[in-house]
């Protein structure tokens, strides 16, 4: 990875494991919507990609009953759901070395600006970074592609000099708009085969192999 001197990072699937507030919301939303509560692992789709566009791919709502999903959905993951998240074992560690070695650190996701802070502040992590790029909590510039351009101009990074790592292939298509390479992480919630299809760069099996290939 020649030349590369700063790093975005995907949040849920890359830097922490939101599985159980993001599922434990969404079923609160099927609830209060009146469906079926889905089984947890048939949720996992969700993390990762924008929600309305998801509410509609997934449970064939239109984009009013999207809007009101998501509204039943914060009702939890605002109150609890924010916090049923675990950082992934060793990214504290991983992200001091990165920063060590002269590494700019970002995270770019598609999870709204205000949410994405309070994670990352509660678990620790937002001292490595030197900036925040997301989504903003009425779903504008939810789009990965959108989140990186507004990274990439609101801290003045040189795309030639900047990778992306994330764990769906929303973040390799979306690095690619913007001419960046992706790094997949095949510890989240993207497939091999998915990574690999979207054209992600790399893939790393582990944190171990991920610095391996950012530093290489």
């Amino acid at each position: 990875m020649d030349r590369v001197k700063n790093i975005l990072f995907d949040l849920d699937g890359t830097l922490t494991d939101p599985a159980e507030g993001i599922t434990n919301s969404l079923m609160h939303a099927q609830r209060r919507l009146g469906r079926p509560v889905s089984p947890r692992e048939q949720l996992y789709v969700f993390i990762g990609p924008p929600l309305i566009e998801t509410f509609m791919s997934e449970w064939g709502l239109s984009h009013a009953e999207s809007e009101q999903a998501l509204v039943y959905y914060r009702e939890y993951f605002t109150a609890r759901g924010i916090f049923e998240n675990d950082p992934y074992p060793g990214i504290e560690a991983f992200l001091a070395q990165l920063k060590a070695a002269g590494f700019r650190l970002f995270v770019a996701t598609s999870k709204p600006e205000p949410l994405s802070l309070r994670i990352l502040e509660h678990f620790g992590l937002m001292p490595y970074f030197e900036g925040l790029a997301g989504s903003t909590m009425d779903e504008k510039r939810t789009k990965k592609g959108e989140v990186i351009a507004y990274a990439l101009k609101t801290f003045q990074l040189d795309p030639a000099e900047t990778i992306m790592v994330g764990d769906r292939k929303h973040d390799v298509e979306g690095a690619r708009e913007n001419g960046l390479p992706c790094v997949g992480v095949l510890y989240g919630y993207g497939s091999r085969e998915e990574l690999a299809a979207a054209g992600a760069a790399a893939l790393a099996e582990d944190l171990s192999a991920l610095a391996s290939l950012l530093k290489s």
